[in-house]
């Protein structure tokens, strides 16, 4: 039988202190500890003996006992300690683990991001694995990014070009048989400038750069004329297009363009002419301005280099109004004659008179209405093609104008200047056609018999010859015909009504190559101007010297093209053309989508009323106002008093800064019709304003384009402005809200002396 264990023996042991306790008389061991202690009482002799033996061996057990008791639960607390020592030591070495994984993946990070993208430049920074462009300003305000080389497959190499590839001052890389890049930087007083430039090395890899146009990136200006003429330019969407220049209704790009865009946060981009150049905007429902250079079978056929360049440059500095100042074209004075300007200032202050000369007495009968109405100027009268015969005759139509020199002559006694409009297209029904053909004054059929003349379509006539201008007999066959019509009839000067780029034969071919068709203009309308007086150009890609205005392309007579006028108007002055001629006033009704001629009726009709009073309000503040229906034209007598108003309001406060302004910009070669960040740049209200603009910098105008509308938002510059309608004092840098304009007002703001109070 087991020995039965004390438990109440071994619960109040546990109560013991820590000292040996006293000893026990009478108390006799247990088997058990006996049996561990290797002792049988059986075997002790004596009682006293047995006895003292006995106690000290209770002691022993009672303080072993209490020893055990007490150091096990110790023993058990240690442990546990120990556990969670361990799992806190575990819990940092993992935690420290995650700090240098995460220090190692910042630290590749951190150089595949700043290490590999080097400033190779000052403010400019490039990395060439991932091809990202970076320019920013002097307080290192990032101002462009870019993806260049799109298209270059993702496991292509980079690297240094070779010693004889290499260009002074440049950085070149190369992407293997794809393409190679060259950097360079040149720095001005005030900005610097990157210039960038791809070299194709494979035929089927066309250089392209895309430059990221979202909201945080700003607003762009510039280009031109754009399909639905967005304004900024990141509103609008266009496919990958040719930069060309074409009729808007039918084509991406109008009748005026320049390889120049500006940005809001103070950087332009400019491309070289000779780069064959395709654009897109946001395409792809992207928010991307996509560069790219590629030849074709129309527009860039003449190739400059074997593969296609892609050639820019980008200028950067902290503000967009003293940017674009460096930037514009300087020195318009450069040998202008007395005459020319006051060629110039007559056409700001005086109207032209766009007539299609349907019959000698049409002609006589327009300018005796003019003089009736007693208040406008006589001006210039501008004859339409339809003088001739058939396009390219340069002889007026003795059936039509059998009195024409004797008709001239009184118009001239008038007061009024005679323009006659003249084409570079020779219908096949011409007198002069065959004749031009014999001398191969026309453009060749690419391909073919350079005695074949290629042929087109222009306006009515579906079959024309294109002079070419490059041919050195051209232009004195081309001057004869020009003079003889000066000396008979006391031409004042000639309007070139040159087309686009879309209307060149499709395979056109001239005796010199041209850069593109659009090199066609720049190269007709500077040969031209060295023999006989012009007035005007129907397009253009550079700039014209003066006294030559530009004109709008033709605008329907409809509130939606009204609406295009003014970022037109402003969109072309600030791309380097200040001398600009806007449309008629009403808009062109005879144009498909007026609102009068839904039909297309080539029949002519006054535009519509209300229509008509907004565009004369605002094209009273425009440097040329140009008309075709005259306003006693309509049966209302308020129209004639909102006109006289109009014309007295032209010719005491407009024509003056028109003239002021005009002087101006031939030195400094900025607009004189300018959009409101002009005025204040930093303003970002200022960017975005699409229905005002200002007369310089002293007149602020925002006319009503909207049918039926008395009210509209008004936003005023940093400034003090009086009021055109009640003469009210307001203050600048906010918006007029609901601010009221009768039909027969119209809303404008004179600029008040800086230190004006009120």
């Amino acid at each position: 039988m087991m020995p039965r264990y004390d438990v109440g023996s071994a619960v109040s042991l546990q109560r013991v202190p820590l000292q040996a306790p006293p000893r026990r008389k009478g108390r006799t061991m247990s088997p058990m500890i006996n049996k561990k202690l290797g002792n049988d009482p059986m075997e002790l002799s004596g009682g006293q003996s047995a006895n003292s033996t006995i106690t000290s061996v209770n002691s022993i057990s009672s303080l072993l006992k209490e020893k055990l008791q007490l150091s096990i639960p110790q023993a058990l607390r240690s442990s546990k300690k120990r556990q969670n020592a361990d799992y806190r030591l575990r819990a940092f070495v993992g935690i420290l683990f995650l700090c240098v994984v995460f220090l190692v993946g910042f630290a590749h990070f951190y150089y595949t991001q700043h290490v590999l993208q080097r400033a190779y430049f000052d403010k400019f920074s490039f990395n060439k694995n991932k091809r990202v462009m970076r320019v920013y300003s002097s307080t290192g305000t990032e101002v462009i990014a870019a993806r260049l080389g799109e298209g270059i497959p993702a496991e292509t190499g980079v690297f240094p070009c070779l010693s004889h590839h290499q260009k002074q001052d440049s950085v070149c890389m190369e992407w293997l048989q794809q393409a190679r890049l060259y950097l360079a930087h040149t720095k001005h007083t005030d900005m610097h400038c990157y210039h960038v430039t791809w070299q194709s090395l494979n035929p089927h890899y066309n250089p392209k750069d895309c430059f990221d146009w979202s909201q945080k990136r700003g607003h762009w200006y510039g280009g031109g004329q754009v399909q639905n003429m967005p304004y900024p330019l990141e509103r609008g969407r266009l496919d990958l297009s040719p930069f060309i220049t074409g009729d808007i209704t039918k084509h991406p790009f109008g009748n005026v363009l320049k390889r120049y865009f500006l940005n809001s946060k103070g950087a332009t981009v400019l491309v070289d002419p000779e780069t064959p150049l395709y654009v897109s905007i946001n395409a792809n429902k992207s928010n991307n301005f996509c560069m790219q250079a590629k030849y074709d079978a129309f527009a860039y056929i003449n190739h400059l280099t074997p593969l296609p360049q892609l050639n820019y440059t980008i200028c950067a500095t902290d503000n967009m109004k003293n940017l674009h100042s460096s930037m514009a074209e300087k020195s318009l004075w450069d040998g202008l004659k007395p005459d020319e300007l006051n060629a110039v200032h007559s056409l700001l202050s005086e109207p032209v008179w766009q007539i299609s000369p349907t019959s000698e007495a049409a002609v006589y009968n327009y300018t005796d209405n003019v003089i009736a109405l007693g208040f406008l100027r006589q001006g210039h009268v501008l004859l339409s093609e339809e003088w001739q015969p058939s396009p390219g005759d340069f002889v007026l139509d003795e059936e039509r104008f059998p009195s024409m020199e004797e008709t001239i002559n009184i118009i001239h006694r008038r007061g009024f200047r005679i323009v006659f409009s003249i084409q570079p297209f020779i219908s096949t029904e011409s007198i002069n056609f065959r004749d031009a053909v014999a001398n191969r004054l026309l453009i060749s059929e690419r391909g073919s018999d350079p005695r074949i003349p290629a042929l087109a379509r222009y306006k009515q006539s579906n079959s024309v010859g294109v002079l070419d201008i490059t041919n050195n007999k051209t232009l004195p066959w081309l001057q004869s015909k020009l003079e003889r019509l000066i000396m008979k009839y006391h031409v004042d000067s000639f309007y070139l009504d040159l087309g686009t780029a879309q209307d060149m034969p499709h395979y056109y071919k001239c005796e010199q190559p041209l850069t593109n068709p659009d090199h066609y203009k720049t190269i007709f309308t500077k040969s031209i101007l060295g023999s006989v007086p012009v007035m005007g150009v129907s397009g253009a890609i550079s700039r014209p010297r003066p006294p030559v205005f530009v004109s709008l392309p033709p605008f329907s007579s409809s509130w939606k093209a009204i609406k295009t006028v003014i970022p037109t108007v402003l969109t072309y002055g600030m791309i380097g053309y200040p001398f600009i001629m806007p449309g008629a006033v009403g808009g062109d009704v005879a144009l498909p989508m007026s609102d009068n001629n839904p039909d297309n009726d080539f029949e002519v009709n006054l535009p519509d009323k209300e229509l008509y009073i907004r565009w004369l309000q605002l094209s009273t503040f425009l440097p040329v106002i140009r008309f075709t229906h005259l306003p006693s034209k309509y049966s209302d007598e308020s129209v004639l008093e909102i006109a006289k108003t109009l014309t007295t309001l032209r010719q005491k406060t407009v024509t003056p800064l028109l003239k002021k302004y005009a002087k101006e910009i031939l030195d400094t070669g900025l607009p004189i019709i300018r959009p409101l960040w002009m005025l204040d740049p930093a303003d970002p209200a200022c960017h975005v304003v699409v229905d005002e603009f200002s007369v310089g910098e002293e007149l602020i105008v925002a006319p009503v384009l909207y049918s039926g509308s008395r009210q509209r938002e008004v936003y005023l510059p940093a400034g003090v402005w009086k009021d055109g309608i009640d003469g009210s004092l307001r203050k600048g840098s906010r918006w007029i809200h609901n601010y009221r304009v009768a039909e027969d007002k119209v809303a404008y703001f004179v600029k008040m002396p800086d230190n004006t109070r009120f």
